[in-house]
C-alpha cells in the first residue's frame, strides 16, 4: 500500500555571515550547505495497517509525509501510495488519501465547517449515502454540529482540529496521513478521534500512517511502528517488537518474612550484577536489570531462591523509555538504517 525505496530529500540552505559586513558580503557572494532531511529511507507498509511514524524533532517525519502526499518531490529514490507515485500523479493520489497536518488547514478559512464539507463533497464526488453516514458518525463522536456556522478562522485550535479530522475521512479514503492530529484536543475528544480512525480501519480497511508526540495516541491507534533517527529508519516492525528492544527490563515483587523491603533491595543489588532495586510507595520491590547480561529466567530464579514471593509481575517497558534509548544510541538498530 505504501512503499518507499531509497527515498531522499535534500534542502540547499544559504549561509548567512554574522555582522553588517557579513550581511553585505552575502548579497554579493552566496555560500550554501546541503541538509539531508530524509536520507535513503526504505520501508513497505501493508494495506490496512495502522503504523506510527516516530522520531524526534528534525528526524524527517513531516518531510517524508509531504513526499507521500505529493506536496514535495524526492531528491532521489521514489515512493508509491496505492500503486501511484504521489508527486507525479497528484490529483489521482489526492482522491485516495486523507490528510491532517496539525498546523495547516484543508478547510476554507472564511467559510463555515458545513460549507467546507459541502465543497469537499463536490470535489470528491461523495455518494449521498456515504456523506450522510459519515456526518452522522461525526455528530455522534465529534459533536460536529456544535461548530455551527462560525467561519473556520474564528474557531479555536481544538474546534478546528475536530473539523480537520472529519474532513480527512469524509470521502472514505484508502489511506490517511495524520501529522499531530490531536493537538489542542481534550481527553474526551482524543478518545473520540481514536475510536473514529479505528472504526474506519476495521470497517473500511483504511490504512493509517500517524505521526504524533502523544504516545497515548500511538498506543491506542497503532499496531506497527516505523522509527526514524537522523533521517534514516532504525526500526520497522510491530510496537511489541519495538518495546522488546528495551535495554533494561523490570520485575516487581512482594514477599513475606525474611528481610524488610530496604534490606531485600540491597540483597538483590548485591546478588544481581548491574541490577538496581528500589522500594515502591506500596512497599513492593522493583528490580531493573540489563537485558543484555541477565535473562528474566535468571532474575526470577534468583528471587525464588531467596524470598518467599507473594506477588511477582514483569511490567512491559514503556514506549517513551525505549525511544529515548534509541535516540541516545543505547539500543542497537533492528535493521541497517533503512537504506535501500
Amino acid at each position: 500500500m505504501i512503499v518507499a525505496e531509497g527515498l531522499t530529500k535534500d534542502f540547499r540552505i544559504a549561509e548567512r555571515r554574522p555582522g553588517l559586513l557579513g550581511s553585505l558580503s552575502t548579497l554579493l557572494t552566496r555560500e550554501y550547505r546541503t541538509v539531508h532531511a530524509v536520507d535513503g529511507i526504505s520501508f513497505a507498509l501493508r494495506a490496512g495497517s495502522k503504523t506510527a511514524y516516530i522520531g524526534a524533532n528534525g528526524a524527517g517525519k513531516s518531510t517524508t509525509i509531504k513526499m507521500l502526499t505529493g506536496i514535495m518531490t524526492p531528491t532521489s529514490g521514489r515512493c508509491l501510495v496505492n500503486g501511484v507515485e504521489p508527486y507525479r500523479h497528484r490529483r489521482e493520489n489526492a482522491r485516495a488519501i486523507g490528510v491532517v497536518f496539525g498546523q495547516r488547514s484543508q478547510l476554507w478559512w472564511d467559510l463555515s465547517v458545513p460549507d467546507s464539507f459541502r465543497i469537499l463533497r463536490r470535489i470528491y464526488a461523495i455518494p449521498d449515502a456515504v456523506y450522510e453516514r459519515n456526518l452522522a458518525l461525526y455528530r455522534e463522536l465529534l459533536d460536529i454540529d456544535a461548530l455551527g456556522t462560525t467561519p473556520v478562522r474564528q474557531l479555536s485550535l481544538g474546534q478546528r482540529m475536530r473539523a480537520e479530522i472529519a474532513a480527512s475521512l469524509l470521502h472514505d479514503p484508502k489511506v490517511v496521513f495524520w501529522d499531530e492530529p490531536t493537538i489542542g484536543l481534550d481527553m474526551v475528544l482524543k478518545e473520540a478521534v481514536r475510536e473514529l480512525v479505528n472504526r474506519a480501519n476495521a470497517e473500511l480497511g483504511t490504512t493509517v500512517l500517524l505521526t504524533s508526540h502523544d504516545l497515548s495516541d500511538i498506543a491506542a491507534i497503532c499496531d506497527d511502528a516505523l522509527v526514524v533517527d537522523g533521517g534514516r529508519v532504525v526500526h520497522e516492525g510491530t510496537l511489541t517488537e519495538l518495546l522488546g528492544r528495551a535495554d533494561r527490563r523490570s520485575v516487581v515483587f512482594d514477599h513475606r518474612g525474611g528481610p524488610g523491603p530496604l534490606d531485600a533491595a540491597r540483597g538483590v543489588e548485591a546478588g544481581l550484577p548491574g541490577a538496581t532495586a528500589t522500594v515502591t510507595p506500596e512497599g513492593r520491590i522493583r528490580v531493573d536489570y540489563p537485558a543484555a547480561s541477565l535473562t528474566s529466567r535468571q532474575v526470577l530464579g534468583f528471587l525464588l531462591d531467596r524470598f518467599e514471593l507473594t506477588d511477582c509481575y514483569a511490567p512491559e517497558p514503556d514506549l517513551e523509555t525505549v525511544l529515548r534509548q534509541i535516540y541516545r544510541g543505547g539500543v542497537p538498530a533492528a535493521r541497517n538504517g533503512g537504506g535501500a
